[in-house]
Formats: C-alpha cells, sequence, structure tokens
C-alpha cells in the first residue's frame, strides 16, 4: 500500500490556499459527517488531504467534534500518516507564546466524547504507550530546522474537555503532573488514528501561557491572535516543506501501527457483530483482506 499523508488543522487553520489540483471531498461516514469537506491536493505533484477540526468558520466546539468520522473519513482517502497541528496554551516557562512543541505523549482528561472504534459488537485493546510516530517527529524536527522555527522536540499534551479554559487550581496541578502544553482536542483524535493504524505526529502551537503564569491576565488578545495568525502563516510553510520530504521516503520498516489490529482485536472474526462490522468496513478492511487470503 502506497503512503499517503493527511493534516488535521486546528485553531486558525481552516484552508491551504497554496495547493495545486484541489478537489473537495464531501465525504460521510457510519458516525456521521467530519467537520467539513476533506481538501485534496497537491504539493510538486504529490497528494495530500487536509480537513480543518473546527470546520471552516470554526464553528464546532472541541466537545462537539466527531472525532470517529474525522478519522473514518480520512481513512476513507487512503491517509496512512496523519499530522495534527493545534493551538495550546504553555504549561512550562521556556515554552514561550511562538514555540512549536513535538509533543510525544499524552493525558487524556476528557470526559464526553466517543474514544474507541470498538465499544461493542467487536472488542479491541490498542497499545498506546507510543502514541506518537516516531518517524514522522523525527522528520517534523528536521523540517523545523531547515525553515528555523523555535521549537522543542519532546513533552507531555494534557487534553482537557473544556470549551472553557483551566481554573488556576488546574492548571498548577498539570504543570505538578509534568505537562508542557494543554489543549482540548488531541484526545481522542490520537486514539482514534492509532485504532485505524494511521500514523500519528502532533504540533502543538502555543499562542499563550496558560492561567499558572503571573503575566497571563495581562495578556490582550489581541496579542493572542496575532500570535495565532504568525502560527498559522509558520504553519503553512511547514505543511509545503514536509509534505516534500515526506514523499522523498520515510522508513517505517520499525513502526506497527499500519498492521496493530492483528494483535489488538479480541473478538474472533466469527463472533463479530454483522452490524459494527459494516459500520467499520473502513477501519477493518486490511484486516479482514489479510484474514481471507
Amino acid at each position: 500500500m502506497n503512503n499517503r499523508l493527511g493534516f488535521i488543522g486546528g485553531s486558525g487553520l481552516y484552508d491551504l490556499n497554496f495547493l495545486d489540483n484541489i478537489n473537495y471531498h464531501d465525504l460521510n461516514s457510519s458516525f456521521g459527517h467530519p467537520s467539513d469537506k476533506i481538501i485534496e491536493g497537491s504539493i510538486n505533484g504529490n497528494v495530500i488531504f487536509f480537513l480543518p477540526r473546527h470546520g471552516k468558520g470554526h464553528k464546532i466546539s472541541p466537545s462537539s467534534i466527531n472525532y470517529r468520522a474525522n478519522i473514518d473519513c480520512l481513512k476513507q482517502c487512503g491517509v496512512t500518516d496523519l499530522i495534527s497541528l493545534s493551538a495550546v496554551g504553555s504549561l512550562k516557562e521556556n515554552l514561550s507564546p511562538g514555540t512549536f512543541v513535538l509533543v510525544d505523549q499524552f493525558i487524556d482528561r476528557t470526559i464526553n466524547r466517543k474514544k474507541s472504534f470498538f465499544n461493542e459488537g467487536i472488542v479491541a485493546h490498542v497499545p498506546m504507550a507510543n502514541p506518537i510516530a516516531k518517524e514522522l517527529m523525527d522528520s517534523c524536527e528536521m523540517v523545523f530546522k531547515k525553515l528555523e522555527f523555535n521549537y522543542s522536540y519532546g513533552g507531555t499534551y494534557l487534553a482537557m474537555e473544556g470549551p472553557q479554559f483551566s481554573t488556576y487550581a488546574e492548571s498548577k496541578l498539570y504543570r505538578q503532573w509534568g505537562c508542557n502544553v494543554i489543549g482540548m482536542t488531541n484526545m481522542p483524535e490520537a486514539k482514534l488514528a492509532k485504532e485505524a493504524e494511521i500514523r500519528y505526529c502532533s504540533i502543538s502551537m502555543v499562542t499563550d501561557y496558560d492561567c499558572w503564569h503571573p503575566d497571563h491576565d495581562s495578556v490582550d488578545i489581541n496579542i493572542l491572535l496575532k500570535t495565532l495568525n504568525e502560527n498559522v502563516e509558520k504553519s503553512k510553510l511547514f505543511i509545503n516543506e514536509f509534505s516534500k520530504l515526506y514523499y522523498e521516503g520515510i522508513d517505517f520498516s520499525n513502526n506497527e501501527t499500519s498492521t496493530i489490529l492483528d494483535s489488538s482485536i479480541v473478538t474472533q472474526m466469527e463472533n463479530w457483530d454483522k452490524e459494527v462490522s459494516q459500520n467499520l468496513s473502513h477501519i477493518l478492511k486490511r484486516y479482514k483482506d489479510n484474514a481471507s487470503q
């Protein structure tokens, strides 16, 4: 299977106007509609896919995003590798606004979301010890260095439910836990990508310090928006450069994500719920094709 690259854009990143040969895919899934039409376009002849996480116009709050539909529809497009771009708050003094953070761990504090494709009818337990594809992470770092971005390699993303921001006590607690950034959207996105056998990498773009910081209350909304817009313009440069590097070839031979369901599905195929199996037809296609050989 040929590798295909996809991007999910967070706050401020709703379109990629620099792509060639743009097509819009108005897809549906067994779980409902994704956040928006999926954009297919090319960079130097290489196809990429893009989905604005909150929809164009930022009309969908973090808790209302249909994460399962988003991942299922990207799977329908043949996406094998997914780069997530998100705006976050910083929980570390050294991660100042404008910093790009390549996170490699998550703490999931969300409570109101559908977090698995395998809730009933077919049981699967996908390992999440290493939620990020290191090969993608290392390649992102190469691009950051080339573009001379201010970045940090590694760190923990605290996923909160929202849509409200943290209390001061929560913010201090998350710092005590050793978290680096805080956001509202990478969970259950990362979990579902792993279940869909899609390699995942998360880029957190710091827009502000969370409320723990003594200067937080003095942050003007215009300063925050300015930082957000600057991050978005840089992320477009990143997408352009990363796409070139990706299609030059990345060695994923030591990464097991593309076949992770082979060792994760517990329910024997003869016991699968037929309706659930049909609903998961895109997620389970490789697995079923392999079993029938």
